[in-house]
Formats: structure tokens, sequence, C-alpha cells
């Protein structure tokens, strides 16, 4: 969530009035993540995460709003869109599709435990759980057309093992059938600094769960595999045995595997960590202009997936 648009305060202030959010009080940027621009707002009334979307086909914004919308009455961790007075979610600041959302309490925990690794997996079940009755469908935006485009264009920057590493995998991924994989909406991007958690008494509780805009229409066991290679890897990239069997049974508790999905596990990590690769090569070679832009490492992808490619463990019965 980088700043590539600069805010004016005064046309922020400006642009509240169209909301029953109180007048501006604090207007901050927010420098972590790559995708589009992102404030925290403090008003008379409350707090909230302004977003504007960088890049992103404005048709397209509807699906993420309305899910996260969809998500939080189901009694979920997720920061609910604020509807303006015309009772829309999405408006126009700065030339760009405009978001406001409540910013839900919390902070990041980057160094996990097995006990943040099975709220996560409990979570991220429920969450696909309430997911199935969501009437809106959009394809994943990182999906296998998108994976083939973007290693077209990074394909060029990489040195030849690197290609060879790429060609491979997009060949073994193209032979894999994931038709018979359960499917509906998923958050494509739980990473550990899209949850927030509150901890005021020691126990590891989620208080949130942020950053929908990669969020589509896919199999779900994608999504187990993109928390999976973040939550329980360790510094040498191989999945931390605790945190993983964690994660994997807590889910399963909630969402049972299938036996296609037992067989489908060691492609879709793959799949996860490729993608992933791709786009941080992507913003590495290709970099865009802004304010606070962080870029990431594409490397630590890179050994993820062939890591993955090596082995790994099954699914819990």
């Amino acid at each position: 969530m980088s700043v590539f648009t600069p805010v004016p305060e005064p046309i922020l202030a400006d642009w509240l009035k169209d909301y029953a959010v109180g007048r501006l009080v604090e207007l901050k940027g927010i420098s972590a993540g790559v995708q589009n621009s992102n404030f925290f707002v403090t008003t008379t009334l409350g707090r909230y995460v302004l977003t504007l979307f960088e890049g992103m086909p404005r048709a397209e914004l509807p699906y993420y709003l309305h899910l996260m919308a969809h998500l939080a009455r189901h009694g979920l961790p997720v920061p609910g869109p604020i509807a303006n007075r015309h009772n829309e979610y999405l408006g126009t600041l700065q030339e760009r599709p405009a978001a406001l959302v409540v910013r839900l309490s919390g902070a990041s925990e980057m160094n996990p435990g097995a006990a943040h690794c099975e709220k996560v997996g409990a979570m991220l079940a429920g969450l696909h759980l309430a997911g199935q009755s969501y009437g809106r469908r959009q394809e994943n935006p990182r999906g296998t057309g998108w994976r083939s485009a973007t290693a077209a264009l990074v394909r060029p920057f990489l040195p030849a093992d690197e290609q060879a590493l790429l060609d491979a995998e997009l060949a073994f991924q193209a032979s894999v059938d994931i038709e018979s994989l359960p499917a509906g909406a998923i958050h494509a991007d739980l990473f550990r600094d899209n949850v927030l958690w509150d901890n005021d008494d020691g126990t590891p509780r989620i208080g949130g769960v942020i950053d929908f805009y990669f969020a589509g229409y896919d199999a779900l066991l994608f999504d187990v595999a993109v928390t999976v290679n973040d939550w329980c890897a360790q510094p040498d990239a191989a999945l931390d045995p605790q945190r993983t069997a964690a994660l994997l049974e807590a889910y399963h508790a909630e969402r049972p595997f299938t036996d296609a999905e037992r067989a489908a596990w060691p492609a879709m990590l793959r799949a996860a960590a490729l993608r992933f690769w791709l786009s941080r090569a992507a913003d590495f070679h290709q970099p865009r202009t802004g304010e606070m832009v962080l870029v990431k490492n594409p490397n630590e992808y890179r050994d993820i997936l062939r890591l993955r490619a090596a082995g790994v463990p099954p699914l819990p019965l």
C-alpha cells in the first residue's frame, strides 16, 4: 500500500463532505505495499483508510468493495467500506477511483508462532465458507493469463538459470488440472502484513484482515498455498513443520480438504510461489514512481519456488 498519488488536505476535507464521517483531523500516507495509494484518515467521528486505485479498471472495483461488505456482514474481521451520501462505496478523488473503509485496530505480527498460524488457518476457512454465498464473480486478476503475460515481460531481465526455472514452471503449471478443486472468492494476498492482531491480554486474536484488492474467483487451495508460503516459511524458505501443521489442521477442521486438493497441494504451493516471484520481479525490473514506494526483493519467492518444486509435506488427513 504505497503512495503514488498525493492528496492535499484541503482537497480531502472537501471530498469528505460527501460522507457522514465528520471533519478531517489528520491525513497520513501509508508506505507499505506496492499496488495503490493508501492513507490513514482520522476525522472527528472515527478512523478510516483511504485508497486511491492506481491503474485498476474502475469496473472491477465494486467486486472488491462489495466482497468486503459481504464478509463483514458475516462476522469476519474485515474493514467494511463506507458509503457516501449517494449510497455508493466508490467515489473519485484526484482523478482516481477512491474508497473509504473502516480502519481496524491491531498491528501486524511479522514473527508468527504456531498459535498465530492456527488462528489464521481457521479464519481463512471461515472466509472461504462465507464467500460461497457471495453473488458476484470476478476471475483472479493474477491468474493464468496474467502469469503468462508477466512472465514474458520479466524474462529478458532474468539470468539464464532463472529463465530456465521460469520456463519449466510455466510448462508444469500448464499441465495441472484445477477444474476439480473447490473454488470461490479468495483473498489471494493473505500475507503477514495483511492481518492485524489484538494481543491485549497476551492471547493472539485477529483484529482485522485487510487489503482485498487482489481478491477474485479461483481455487480455494491456491489461497491456502499463498498463506502457507508466507506464514510458515523459515528464513531458508523451507516450511516450518509446526506452523504449517497448525495452520492446515485449523483450516481443515472448518473446511475439510478434498482428495483432489490433497493431490494438487504441491502444485498449488508452486503456483503461489510463481505468482509472487513474477509480480515482485515485474515491480523490481520495471518500478513505478511515487512518493513512498516499496519494492520487494523477488529472490525470496524465486527461492521458495525452487524449494517447493523439490517436495512438500502432504495435507492433513
